[in-house]
């Protein structure tokens, strides 16, 4: 596998450079238009002819070896986070990549650039398609809704959005690296899926210290609604890895007057998507309760989140094999009962085929956090492209037979694009919650 590691480690300065710009430029989901333009200009000069999102950052950049054989995506993600405490946040908007997903859209460029030189693909078949796609990280929720209803996308994840664009016709099988901390590369068994949630709860303005006795205070309902949910924290089984954490992201606009309006922003995570459903449907019944206790109104938007992730073991097994061919093997973790709490949309793809959603390492501090940074490039994004090229070629010799075995042994939750998407939007919300029946009679309404 030398000759392979060597045309990644040709093009090592593209790389870091890419990395330095996209470090430096951040920006979220759905917004990453100067990301999207450095890349695209990058790619063009290797020769590629990209196929573009269109209204949207990012775009596919198809490799076709002449061979017949399956197709494999390699997925490089664009967006940022939102931390205003990092040291190198953008002042204005509070965006910086603690999160890795500059080294990993790097690496792609990395990869893109090593598969053009002499001799790569000859032992190959099959094609290749190189993803740079937007909006993994599922936050700025209310804007997202916004470019939903304006019918700019449809779904909130950038990968569900390609799928749902035809970005992924013909795709076969998946594959991505995530930076994360320390000096070692491995996988999974798998991490968690999620339904996002925009909670706004509707009361009654009134003069805080004058007359509040007429009015109805969208504040308090909604404290009572979190109290609830962290109630219902105990009946939450271990195994299914609940995570239901909230945040008030408008709480009332004057100390003197009753709070009419509190919207919230969550998500209810967890193992399975059945075990989800069950309790996005407590959490809707304690906001929904909470709101009529006080004679409020609470609105209830869900948006299909993330779907689980599993990986299937044979793929896990074949990337720790090019693992090992890249960096030292005591270095490789394969931990197939581990899980992840946190989610990703490569799980929406996995949902239809086989994904495989890797870590290597790099940077340090929490992450998500104010004092993450990638402090060693070379294997955040070097070493990255150079493991998924060996993977790839590992996946794709021999007429293909290690990718189709992965293929023909996965079992999807789906058996297509079509029948995945008919599901996601049956989870969809949007009404209110509590309809009154004079002045205190209520009923209830919080999802199927």
């Amino acid at each position: 596998m030398k000759k392979y590691i060597e045309a990644v480690e040709k093009h090592r300065q593209l790389i870091l450079d890419a990395l330095d710009y996209i470090w430096k430029n951040p920006e979220t989901g759905y917004k990453e238009w100067k990301t999207h333009a450095y890349l695209e200009e990058a790619f063009a000069k290797l020769g590629y002819e990209l196929t573009l999102a269109g209204d949207i950052p990012g775009f596919t950049a198809l490799v076709d070896t002449g061979r017949p054989g399956p197709t494999i995506a390699v997925f490089g993600e664009l967006d940022s986070l939102i931390c205003y405490a990092h040291p190198e946040a953008d002042p204005e908007t509070g965006a910086v990549h603690a999160c890795g997903h500059c080294a990993q859209a790097a690496g792609l460029l990395g990869l893109a650039a090593a598969l053009k030189e002499p001799g790569i693909l000859d032992e190959m078949c099959g094609k290749i398609l190189l993803v740079a796609v937007p909006a993994e990280e599922l936050i700025e929720v209310e804007y997202r809704e916004q470019l939903r209803k304006a019918g700019t996308i449809r779904y909130f994840g950038g990968k569900p959005e390609f799928m749902y664009r035809g970005l992924m016709d013909g795709v076969d099988m998946a594959i991505m690296i995530h930076t994360g901390g320390g000096d070692t590369v491995g996988i999974t068994k798998g991490s968690n899926g999620c339904i996002a949630k925009t909670i706004c709860y509707k009361g009654v303005s009134a003069h805080a210290g004058g007359a509040p006795h007429n009015g109805v205070n969208a504040l308090y309902a909604a404290n009572l609604g979190l109290n609830a949910i962290n109630a219902l924290r105990e009946t939450f089984q271990d195994s299914a890895h609940i995570r239901v954490h909230p945040i008030i992201t408008a709480g009332g606009d004057a100390v003197n007057a009753i709070p009419d309006t509190v919207k919230i922003e969550s998500y209810v995570r967890g193992a399975t998507m059945e075990q989800i459903v069950e309790v996005n449907r407590k959490v809707n019944r304690a906001l929904a309760a909470s709101a009529a206790a006080l004679g409020a109104n609470v609105h209830l938007q869900d948006v299909p989140g993330y779907w689980p992730r599993i990986h299937p073991e044979d793929g896990s097994l074949l990337f720790v094999e090019a693992m090992k061919e890249v960096v030292a093997p005591e270095k490789v973790v394969y931990n197939p009962e581990g899980w992840g709490t946190g989610c990703s949309d490569m799980g929406d793809v996995g949902a239809v085929m086989p994904a495989l959603h890797p870590h290597i390492g790099g940077a340090v501090g929490n992450s998500h956090g104010s004092e993450y940074y990638i402090t060693n490039p070379d294997l955040a994004c070097v070493k990255s492209a150079a493991v998924q090229l060996v993977f790839l070629v590992m996946a794709l010799r021999n007429g293909g037979e290690r990718a189709k075995s992965v293929i023909e042994n996965y079992k999807p939750a789906f058996n297509s694009m079509k029948e995945y998407f008919e599901f996601v939007d049956k989870l969809a919300l949007d009404c209110d919650a509590v309809e009154y029946d004079g002045e205190y009679n209520a009923k209830l309404t919080f999802g199927q």
